[in-house]
C-alpha cells in the first residue's frame, strides 16, 4: 500500500502493537438509490491511499470500460463487484471493506438502496455501531431515506452521520444543506438516535471527506474521516452482565470437560460464579482455556472454553450467565420482526427460531400491528410481506434464555427459518417476555380451525370432477404435490379406490352406506385441520351431489374440469364451484387454480 506509518521503518514491534491496540469501528452506509454510497467509500479508500497497486490499475481500467464518470475514476467500482451492479450502476449485495488509519481500524458495509434489497441492508446493519446515511442534495429526504433510518434505529444503532452528498450539484448551498438537515432531524426526532452529525460532502469531488473543503467555508465541523476516527462508541457489550451461549461441549478425554462458546457480553474470570439459566444450577469457573493458553480474563467477543469446578448438566444451546443478573427464560415473548422472504408471514404456522446456538420450533401467535416505516404509524394487518416490519407475539416449543434487544443486542436477537426450505425468512428483536401459557393448555378449546391454524393454513375440502376419467387423479395429485412444496398439510383421497376397498375388505356392497362412510372420513380429515382433496371423477353426478349435501356445513369447493362444449355443470346450490376448461400446461393450470382457491 502507498500509505505506511513511519513506525514500520523505525520500530516494527511498536507499529504492530499500536495496530493491535487500535479501536475498531463498524459502520454502514445507507440511503436511497444513487445517493452515492459506493462512491463515498471508494473515495475514502482512494484519498486515504489505502488501495493496493493492482487494485489501482484494475480500477483505472474498469473506470474506462464500465465507469459512469467518463475519463475520470469511478470510485464506486471499488465496492460494486457484481456484474449486475456494474451494468446497472447500483448496489445489490452488501459489500464489506476493511481499512485502517493511524487512529482507528474500520469495517464498513456498503448496503443497497433499492427497496427490494432492504433485507440486505438489515443484514449489514445488524453488527454496525454507526450509520452514515447519505442524502442527495438535489432530492432531499426520500421515502427510502426514512425507511433506512427507521431500520437503523430498529437494529440498535444510536450514532448517525447525515452525509448530504452531491453538494457540488447545488453550488455548495448552505441554505439547501440546512433545509435538508432540519427536515431530517424533524423526522428522526421520533427515533432512538443519541447523536446525529450532519456533514455536507461531495463524494465525487472529495469535499469534506479527508479535509475540510474551502468550497464550504460556512461549515465549521470536522470532515467525515476525522469524525469517524474520533467519534466515541461505547464498548457497551463488555460492560453488560456476563452471557455465553454454549456452542459445543468439549470432552476429549475423561479428565477434561469444557464448554465452548463466544462470550456475548460482559467479562469472566477464574473463580467467578456462573449459573445455567435453563436449570438454575450454579458453579464457579475453574479455567478459561484457549489455543494460546489459559487466560486470567475473557471479554465480550472472545471465543473461549470454560471449565467449571463442579460437574453439572450443561448442553449445547444452554446459556451461562452472571447469577446477579440472570436473563429472561420463557417460551412466550413479544418481538419486532423484519420479514425477509417473498412468502408472507403467517400467524399460527410453525417456523424455526435460531438464537446463537439455540434452534427451537416457534409459532407466531399474533401480529399485533405493522409499522409503516415511512410515517412510523402503527397499522393493522394479518400478514407481513417482504421488507415489512411488525410487532408480534411468539411462542417457542420450549423456554429459551434471552434479554431485551434494547439491553443486549447479542442475546435479544434471532432469525426465523422456514422448516421446509431452511431459508432465512425473518429477523427478530425481542422486546419483552409475555405471560406464559403455563397450565392454560388444559382449558384450550380445540377445533378444526385451531388445528389448521397451528399448521399455518385454513382447513378446506375440495371435490375434483373430471370428464376424462383416465386422468381422474392427475389434477388433484398435482395440486397435492404443489401444496406440499409450499409447506401446506394436505391429503389426497380417491373416492373410487376408497369405495372399492370398502367392498373388497369390509364386504360393504351397499353404495349409499359406503358414501356415508366416505363422507364421515372426509369430515374427520377436515376436522384435523387438513386441506382435503377428493378425486371424485368415478362418482356419478348424483353421488357427488349427495356428498356435497352431506358435507355442506364444511363449505366444500367443487373443481370441475371438462371440455368447453360440455362445461355446463349441474346446479350445486350454495356450493362454491370452479370450472376449468383450459388446455394450459400443468404448471400454469395449477398456479391459476391455487390463485382462485386463495392458497
Amino acid at each position: 500500500m502507498n500509505n505506511q506509518s513511519e513506525l514500520i521503518a523505525e520500530d516494527i514491534h511498536a507499529y504492530l502493537k499500536a495496530q493491535e491496540e487500535k479501536s475498531m469501528l463498524r459502520f454502514i452506509t445507507c440511503g436511497s438509490v444513487d445517493d452515492g454510497k459506493s462512491t463515498l467509500i471508494g473515495r475514502l479508500l482512494w484519498d486515504s491511499k489505502l488501495i493496493f497497486e493492482d487494485q489501482l490499475a484494475a480500477l483505472e481500467a474498469d473506470s474506462k470500460r464500465v465507469g459512469t464518470q467518463g475519463e475520470r475514476i469511478d470510485y464506486a467500482l471499488l465496492l460494486d463487484g457484481l456484474q449486475a451492479e456494474r451494468e446497472q450502476g447500483i448496489t445489490i449485495d452488501v459489500a464489506y471493506r476493511f481499512f485502517s488509519t493511524d487512529k482507528r481500524k474500520f469495517i464498513v458495509a456498503d448496503t443497497p438502496g433499492h427497496e427490494q434489497y432492504t433485507r440486505n441492508m438489515v443484514t449489514g446493519a445488524s453488527t454496525a455501531q454507526l450509520a452514515v446515511i447519505l442524502i442527495d442534495a438535489r432530492k432531499g429526504v426520500l421515502t427510502q431515506t426514512r425507511r433506512h433510518s427507521y431500520l437503523v434505529s430498529l437494529v440498535g444503532i444510536r450514532n448517525v452521520v447525515l452525509a448530504v452528498n452531491k453538494m457540488d450539484l447545488v453550488d455548495y448551498s448552505e441554505q439547501r444543506f440546512r433545509q435538508i438537515v432540519d427536515e431530517y432531524k424533524s423526522f428522526a426526532a421520533n427515533l432512538s438516535f443519541t447523536q446525529v452529525t450532519a456533514i455536507p460532502i461531495s463524494a465525487l469531488e472529495g469535499d469534506n471527506i479527508l479535509t475540510r473543503s474551502t468550497r464550504t467555508p460556512w461549515y465549521q465541523g470536522p470532515p467525515l474521516l476525522e469524525h469517524l476516527e474520533t467519534v466515541e462508541i461505547a464498548d457497551s457489550a463488555a460492560r453488560l452482565p456476563f452471557r455465553m451461549r454454549v456452542q459445543w461441549v468439549n470432552r476429549p478425554d475423561l479428565d477434561f470437560r469444557g464448554f465452548c462458546g463466544t462470550i456475548a457480553s460482559g467479562t469472566v474470570r477464574p473463580g467467578d460464579e456462573i449459573i445455567v439459566t435453563s436449570s438454575g444450577q450454579s458453579s464457579r469457573v475453574a479455567r478459561i482455556v484457549t489455543m494460546d493458553g489459559d487466560l486470567e480474563e475473557a471479554r465480550a467477543g472472545q471465543a473461549v472454553t470454560l471449565t467449571l469446578e463442579d460437574e453439572i448438566d450443561i448442553s449445547r444451546g444452554d446459556t451461562l450467565a452472571a447469577p446477579e443478573a440472570v436473563p429472561h427464560h420463557a417460551d412466550h415473548f413479544e418481538a419486532k420482526l423484519v420479514w425477509l422472504h417473498e412468502q408472507p408471514m403467517e400467524t399460527g404456522r410453525s417456523y424455526l427460531l435460531k438464537a446463537g446456538s439455540t434452534t427451537v420450533p416457534v409459532q407466531i401467535n399474533e401480529l399485533r400491528f405493522k409499522v409503516n416505516v415511512n410515517s412510523l404509524d402503527q397499522e393493522q394487518g394479518g400478514q407481513l410481506q417482504l421488507n415489512e416490519v411488525g410487532v408480534a407475539g411468539l411462542q417457542t416449543s420450549v423456554p429459551i434464555s434471552f434479554d431485551s434487544y434494547r439491553e443486549n443486542r447479542a442475546t435479544g436477537s434471532f432469525i426465523l427459518i422456514d422448516r421446509f426450505t431452511f431459508a432465512t425468512i425473518g429477523a427478530g428483536m425481542i422486546h419483552q417476555p409475555l405471560q406464559s401459557t403455563g397450565d392454560n393448555w388444559r382449558a384450550l378449546q380445540l377445533d378444526n380451525a385451531a388445528r389448521a391454524r397451528i399448521k399455518g393454513q385454513q382447513a378446506r375440502l375440495l371435490l375434483f370432477s373430471d370428464d376424462n376419467r383416465g386422468e381422474a387423479t392427475k389434477l388433484p395429485r398435482l395440486i397435492d404435490n404443489r401444496l406440499y412444496s409450499l409447506g401446506r398439510h394436505s391429503y389426497l383421497l380417491d373416492a373410487g379406490d376408497y369405495l372399492q376397498r370398502l367392498a373388497d375388505r369390509a364386504g360393504l356392497a351397499d353404495r349409499p352406506q359406503a358414501l356415508r362412510l366416505l363422507a364421515e372420513s372426509l369430515r374427520l380429515l377436515f376436522d384435523s385441520g387438513l386441506i382435503v382433496l377428493l378425486a371424485a371423477a368415478r362418482l356419478n353426478d348424483g353421488e357427488q351431489q349427495q356428498l356435497l349435501e352431506q358435507l355442506a356445513d364444511l363449505q366444500p369447493i367443487r373443481v370441475l374440469r371438462a371440455a368447453e362444449e360440455t362445461a355446463q355443470p349441474a346446479d350445486d346450490g350454495p356450493t362454491r364451484q370452479i370450472r376449468i376448461t383450459t388446455d394450459a400446461p400443468d404448471k400454469q393450470l395449477v398456479a391459476t387454480l391455487l390463485r382462485q382457491l386463495e392458497f
